[in-house]
């Protein structure tokens, strides 16, 4: 009987086999799209992504016959409240139970060692990256940095001991179709009453993101796994994301000339990268730039949200209807056609309800799931 042997990823060539293992895996599946190699070797780093200046990572790998058959991470982060609970992430296997087992076995070792009780996941390190794992909805390709997964996964995690702790969920937009008239009078109701649009000013994007960042951070503080974003993560997200940002879908809501509410629409980078194989040179990245010129069909809302001490209230209320208008009305235009808000808390019920009445429908759901350690 082969045996299952696992490797903690120690050098650069062990990161690229981690890296591209899920391309060769889940090749078969014509929903799946490889990440570019560049950009998950600049995000898995110590040095390169900033989440290593508060978070700890291991990688492993699981080898038999020769061939890497899985791969998984453990870390912990001293930015979360919870001193027992360490986490799970960048989980990709072959269908094979002792694969899981192995995987899981080395990843809650590690976690022990630091003196974690419980774990939590899967998180691409952090719930501020990929979060959950794909339950419903395999129908369709992964809108920009969200997961995406074979249906056996998450049976087989939940084999390892795992339960649910959370369900989020991804709403699909149709973007060409409007506001239904009944919210288009609660925006021009939110217009009447002082609320104002305006654009992220490229000109000054670090600190410009550092504004809408304190925004998310205050707006979403009580939220279930909340873990603030830091002013290094966010300098690096400006510059990682100012190419592919277009600032006509960046909108800023303003009261009193202060800032209360953000949202941010991305275009759906995999999208333009399907047929790539996570390869930008030498003439993939030239490629990508045009496609992203001339246009895409998809985009995703991937940040947003509304200070606290101003969500409760009439005016608080219209402010998401307001942000959600201005990056419709704006893509619009240019050709899109569908965009993905997420991800939303299944427990959520206020901004759900909210998107739902936008005409949005539920169409893809990740599960993250818990395990207390004996």
């Amino acid at each position: 009987m082969s045996q299952i042997t696992l490797q903690p990823v120690q050098d650069a060539a062990q990161l690229k086999r981690f890296i591209r293992l899920p391309s060769r895996l889940y090749s078969a599946d014509p929903h799946f799209v490889p990440p570019l190699e560049l950009e998950r070797l600049d995000a898995l780093r110590p040095g390169k992504n900033p989440y290593f200046e508060h978070g700890e990572a291991q990688f492993f790998l699981a080898v038999k016959d020769g061939r890497d058959v899985g791969r998984i991470s453990a870390q912990v982060d001293s930015l979360v409240k919870e001193p027992d609970l360490g986490f799970f992430g960048l989980l990709a296997a072959e269908n094979d139970p002792e694969v899981f087992r192995a995987l899981f076995g080395a990843a809650e070792d590690w976690l022990r060692r630091r003196g974690r009780t419980r774990v939590r996941g899967p998180f691409n390190l952090s719930i501020n990256e990929e979060t959950g794992l794909l339950i419903d909805g395999f129908d369709s390709p992964p809108m920009i940095f969200m997961p995406h997964d074979p249906r056996y996964l998450a049976p087989a995690v939940e084999a390892q001991g795992y339960a649910k702790a959370k369900d989020v969920i991804a709403y699909l937009y149709d973007v060409v179709g409007g506001f239904p008239e009944e919210v288009m009078r609660l925006v021009r109701r939110a217009e009447g009453r002082g609320i104002r649009i305006r654009h992220i000013d490229f000109g000054r994007i670090e600190e410009e993101f550092h504004l809408v960042m304190d925004i998310f951070n205050d707006a979403w503080s009580q939220n279930w796994g909340f873990i603030p974003f830091t002013r290094a993560e966010l300098t690096h997200m400006a510059k990682g994301l100012k190419p592919l940002l277009d600032p006509a879908w960046t909108a800023v809501a303003e009261y009193d000339g202060k800032a209360v509410g953000f949202a941010i629409l991305l275009p759906n980078l995999n999208e333009v990268i399907r047929d790539f194989n996570g390869r930008l040179l030498p003439f993939n990245w030239l490629k990508m730039l045009l496609r992203l010129k001339r246009g895409v069909r998809t985009g995703r809302v991937a940040l947003m949200g509304v200070r606290r001490s101003f969500n409760g209230g009439l005016v608080g209320g219209m402010v998401p209807l307001a942000l959600i208008h201005s990056l419709q009305k704006n893509a619009r235009p240019k050709g899109m056609e569908w965009a993905e808000l997420s991800w939303i808390l299944e427990d959520n019920l206020p901004m759900r309800r909210m998107i739902e009445a936008l005409g949005a429908k539920g169409y893809k759901t990740y599960r993250v799931y818990e395990k207390t350690l004996a």
